[in-house]
């Protein structure tokens, strides 16, 4: 498959290192595209569940085709989310074209975006209600692994496929209006801050849409997940889109499992550096 140029992607919400992550998917579309610059908003690795006894091949492969985005050229950047709090204490890191940071601000063909995780606005994240969140998250892990068996049998049978979480979220009020509060108050703060566009993650919930306010106008934006959407953010020919991922699109071309062991002697030294770097924090 040819890969498509872009100027800018943001992925959030890959949640490596657990039931959940659709990490063969992820491999398929990273082969598939080719952008000036790589966002991955919070949550890539999800060391709050992490396990040495469960990180596989496939989701290694996610980091070796970051890696090689990355000796191809693309800028990526890594935004810490939550789950992936720990590396905050090397925020601001840059080596080469990789830097790790806790938000940044571009200017885009004139146009300011301010792309962040979103978790400050959760305060089940912080605190006393941290640890009934991670506990949410382990549930949360549980029912993706129910709800993909589930899938593997309806679509044995000719079915289609059903979302359990996406049910439980839409079918339940408060939490429906807990995303409505979220995305109004990241849109608010960005428009007293005077951006044009603001990205988040971390609810998975994929949008795009325009908040209008006595005190002005921003566009919305939120990359969705890689656990129940498979979603992404491309800004393409001056425009911002939300990419579905549809595996009908890859069944002639299913990435092939590559262990991150037999490709990095291949990549550059600065990518090298990345890649040890990445692969020491998954493996302590």
């Amino acid at each position: 498959m040819e890969r498509r140029l872009l100027d800018v992607v943001v992925m959030s919400d890959l949640h490596l290192g657990t039931y959940g992550c659709h990490a063969t998917e992820i491999v398929n579309y990273l082969k598939s595209i080719q952008p000036q610059i790589l966002v991955l908003n919070g949550d890539i690795i999800d060391i709050w569940q992490f396990k040495k006894r469960y990180f596989p091949v496939a989701h290694m492969q996610v980091i070796k085709e970051i890696m090689h985005l990355l000796s191809k050229g693309t800028r990526v950047i890594y935004i810490t989310g939550n789950h992936d709090e720990v590396l905050r204490r090397y925020s601001d890191m840059q080596l080469g074209n990789f830097q790790l940071t806790d938000k940044v601000v571009m200017e885009i063909n004139g146009k300011m975006t301010w792309i962040f995780h979103g978790d400050v606005f959760d305060a089940t994240t912080r605190g006393s209600a941290k640890l009934l969140a991670k506990l949410g998250g382990h549930g949360y892990d549980l029912l993706i692994l129910i709800n993909r068996f589930i899938n593997w049998f309806l679509k044995s049978i000719g079915r289609e496929k059903m979302s359990f979480s996406k049910k439980v979220k839409n079918g339940v009020k408060k939490a429906v209006s807990w995303i409505g509060n979220f995305e109004q108050t990241a849109a608010e703060l960005a428009i007293e801050k005077k951006y044009d566009y603001v990205i988040c993650g971390h609810i998975h919930q994929p949008q795009h849409r325009t908040v209008t306010t006595k005190e002005g106008s921003v566009v919305y934006l939120n990359s969705g997940d890689w656990i129940e959407n498979l979603t992404a953010l491309e800004y393409s020919h001056q425009e911002w889109q939300i990419y579905q991922y549809d595996e009908k699109q890859f069944t002639s071309s299913v990435a092939p499992v590559v262990t991150m062991e037999k490709k990095l002697p291949q990549l550059n030294v600065v990518t090298d550096e990345v890649a040890l770097f990445l692969h020491s924090l998954v493996m302590q």
